[in-house]
């Protein structure tokens, strides 16, 4: 007997995804759709005997191909005929999300209309006939409650009796189909016509409401008295605030970069030492001992490393947005973005980019256009993430003692100027076009479905293994091979090495900002493998113990390095340029192939590393020569 093919579509926040788990549990496969960065999520079930194939469309307020979620489900309908097509409505918001039903029912895609939270409507005081609903839309209609194993069963049931050939549309709606069926053929500007068919469908929808759903508009639920705080008001955005605050001191202080140390440490101390050993023993060339250990292990080690970042990060994500509270940042946040070209979905990437640049560019993809997720894309790297807090502190604790704190609180703000002035160059520019609309469903606050927030997050934390793995080993055996070879062959001083010599040529490239040195050249370069490497490079390539190098402790090094060569090399001037620089030059290397796999381009890839370091270039070069004229 022949499998049966189920689709799950529906709007976002809706619990479709929670039905999706539910049913297929681990037995689903992540993958992303054709030509775009969209997920695509097929399970797989078996139910009395039959086997049931689910796919999780992507969720969205309509099937218009204005966002890549759009265009997905869009062409999943034009090229697949599945036996079962369910729309999961969020019961607690049906007004709403019965706009894309009656989308799909025009395109004659036929459903069955599952009523999820249930429980949660009942509780707002919302009252829905299930037979009424059956009638004039002429489908099956069922109720589910996502989290309960019981109603989903009940929904597989419906799936292995239900025979959609017997249902038809209902007359009521046939009449509302002749009407926009009569508005397209009208003659009008598409524009007019788009505006008459969305009335034409709101009026309807106003007919299903007034037939089949009763609201006690006295039940004043928990939503709505959170939202008076939360979603309105100055004290929505103090509560953002600390919210992030704590959800960042988790993630980078108190439990992921922790982890994230721990595990670095293991790689470093004990994978790469007992890797070189071992090696040794079997008679391995030293070269290859180098490889392996100091390229290699060091390398992937060092993309492994951020894994307990990234997890923990990408849990609490999703365990806000599980709550329902990310949409209200979103909302929060709307009009402010919109002063750069973004919409307020576009708030949550470069939040992260404090954190790490990796998981931001990562969030890109929760954006609605291409236009806002390429602009989000390629504005993070400006924002100053954790890896440059050791190089800002360091030059300011060493060369502007008396001002270290303003200086640094400057170095934020330049990332952020810049950040803010290259959305709107790159939205009047290369992403050219009509600012996107924003159309939001604030969902009722909840606990989150556990199952769920682990699966989003094992998700979003394998895909970032997988994305940026292969290409940093790729770099890692590059550097290596720079740092370790000249043309007579191995060496053991890395200032007769390729490396010094791309930092000599970098060196006259520099000249205009003052840090002309083969030292500060390497720096830069080491610094695109991680941004904590440039700390590290200066203070070895200026005589400093390497033992004697803590990124985390910026005063410290710099006393360290007072008594070296660098307290001479830099004037304060070239040292505020060189800041800037690294401030904003290219992101590291597995932040350039996250790039490269959320644009699914490596032209986009170059771009962000060429275009980053010419701003960069051009910004510290004014930074160096106004400060001349001005004589400092």
């Amino acid at each position: 007997m022949a499998a049966i093919s189920v689709a799950l579509t529906g709007n976002p926040n809706t619990g479709k995804s929670t039905i999706f788990n539910e049913l297929t549990g681990a037995r689903q496969k992540i993958g992303n759709w054709p030509g775009v960065t969209v997920d695509k999520k097929v399970g797989l079930v078996e139910y009395k005997g039959r086997k049931i194939s689910v796919v999780d469309l992507p969720g969205t307020y309509s099937i218009n191909a204005r966002s890549q979620e759009e265009q997905v489900v869009s062409d999943y309908f034009a090229e697949n005929k599945p036996d079962i097509v369910v729309n999961i409505i969020d019961a607690s918001n049906i007004s709403r999300n019965l706009f894309l039903t009656v989308q799909l029912m025009e395109n004659g895609i036929p459903l069955i209309l599952n009523l999820n939270m249930m429980d949660e409507a009942e509780r707002r005081g919302i009252r829905i006939n299930e037979q009424k609903l059956e009638e004039i839309f002429g489908m099956p209609v069922t109720n589910t409650v996502g989290r309960s194993n019981k109603s989903v069963k009940l929904l597989l049931d419906v799936f292995t009796n239900t025979r959609m050939a017997n249902y038809q549309p209902s007359e009521i709606f046939q009449q509302h189909l002749a009407r926009v069926n009569q508005i397209k053929a009208s003659g009008q500007p598409q524009e007019k016509i788009d505006e008459e068919i969305i009335t034409a469908r709101y009026d309807f929808i106003d007919k299903v409401m007034d037939a089949a759903v009763t609201i006690n508009a006295a039940d004043k639920g928990l939503t709505e008295k959170l939202d008076s705080y939360l979603a309105n008001g100055v004290s929505s955005l103090i509560i953002m605030l600390v919210a992030f605050y704590l959800l960042f001191q988790i993630a980078f202080e108190w439990i992921g970069q922790p982890l994230a140390d721990m595990l670095g440490e293991f790689f470093e101390e004990t994978v790469a030492p007992w890797a070189a050993e071992a090696m040794a023993s079997a008679g391995v060339a030293e070269w290859m001992q180098s490889l392996v250990s100091d390229g290699i292990i060091v390398g992937v080690g060092s993309v492994l490393s951020f894994v307990p970042l990234i997890f923990t990060l990408f849990f609490f994500l999703s365990f806000l947005d599980g709550t329902g509270y990310m949409a209200r940042v979103a909302f929060v946040m709307d009009p402010i973005m919109r002063r750069v070209g973004l919409t307020g979905k576009g708030i949550m990437p470069l939040i992260m980019g404090y954190g790490c640049g990796v998981p931001a560019i990562m969030g890109a993809r929760a954006l609605d256009t291409h236009k806002d997720r390429m602009i989000s894309i390629l504005i993070t790297p400006f924002l100053t993430c954790s890896a440059k807090v050791p190089i800002i502190s360091l030059f300011a604790v060493m060369f502007f003692p008396d001002n270290a704190a303003n200086v640094i609180f400057a170095l934020y703000f330049v990332g952020i100027a810049t950040a803010i002035l290259m959305a709107k160059v790159l939205g009047g520019t290369a992403f050219k076009g009509r600012q996107s609309t924003f159309l939001l469903e604030l969902p009722p606050y909840r606990m989150p479905d556990m199952k769920t927030v682990l699966l989003e997050t094992w998700d979003k934390g394998k895909g970032y293994l997988i994305k940026a793995g292969t290409i940093i080993f790729a770099m890692s055996v590059a550097i290596w091979f720079l740092s370790n070879f000249n043309s007579d062959g191995m060496t053991e001083e890395m200032n007769e090495s390729y490396l010094a010599g791309i930092g000599s040529a970098a060196a006259t490239i520099f000249a205009p900002q003052g840090f002309d040195t083969w030292e500060a050249g390497a720096a830069v370069v080491t610094g695109v493998l991680a941004k904590e490497a440039v700390v590290t490079t200066i203070g070895i390539l200026y005589g400093a113990d390497e033992d004697a190098v803590d990124t985390d402790d910026a005063e410290g090094t710099a006393n360290v390095l007072m008594a070296t060569g660098m307290a001479t090399a830099f004037t304060p001037l070239a040292a505020l340029a060189f800041m800037v620089f690294t401030q904003l030059y290219s992101p590291c290397v597995t932040a350039l192939g996250t790039i490269k796999k959320e644009a699914q381009s490596w032209k986009w890839m170059a771009f962000a590393f060429l275009y980053t370091c010419a701003v960069a270039w051009v910004a510290s070069m004014l930074v160096y020569q106004v400060g001349r004229l001005l004589g400092f």
